[in-house]
């Protein structure tokens, strides 16, 4: 069986389920966390000097899984590092901590005498996802203002990745010490 498609866990309309415990796992809700798709948060130059910063921020509530933010992730960083390797920082401001429940369904001849049923059906952890309130920012780049329309245009088309509708926020603001010429 293959990933669900995204529509069914986009809108926040069940309560959180991300309670989960390494030192007292008798406590915990979910009793095997699901594996992240989302690895590395942090791209580029930490420590470099930047004039601007611009963000994708979500204008409607929504969820958003670790690997639709993994896709997006690189699809923002790709042309970031073909063009101006070195001279950016692009991180991840959301991490996926709701854990999504599935309940496997069998299909084919035969199944509704195998099946109990969806009455009170709860499901097993099959995946995680982010919740994303309006106005949380999701990725987050630094950068020097002659390169700004090639990080509006990757962030562009890492929105699309992702469910939901999103804004690209440009904020004047300077990090670092310029380097001497």
């Amino acid at each position: 069986m293959g990933l669900r498609p995204g529509r069914t866990c986009r809108y926040i309309d069940r309560p959180a389920f991300c309670r989960f415990s390494k030192k007292k796992p008798r406590q915990s809700y979910v009793k095997s966390m699901p594996h992240n798709s989302l690895n590395i948060t942090s791209m580029g130059v930490v420590n470099g000097y930047y004039t601007h910063r611009v963000d994708l921020v979500a204008a409607e509530p929504v969820q958003i899984r670790d690997n639709a933010l993994e896709a997006a992730r690189m699809t923002a960083n790709k042309p970031l590092e073909a063009k101006i390797p070195g001279n950016y920082h692009l991180f991840v401001k959301v991490m996926p901590h709701h854990v999504i429940r599935q309940v496997k369904v069998v299909l084919g001849a035969g199944a509704d005498r195998i099946q109990k049923g969806m009455k009170h059906a709860w499901g097993r952890p099959s995946d995680r996802a982010a919740r994303v309130k309006p106005g949380s920012v999701i990725y987050t780049a630094r950068v020097r203002a002659e390169n700004l329309p090639l990080v509006k245009n990757s962030f562009r088309l890492a929105a699309n990745k992702l469910p939901g509708k999103y804004n690209i926020c440009v904020v004047e603001e300077v990090v670092g010490t310029k380097p001497e010429e």
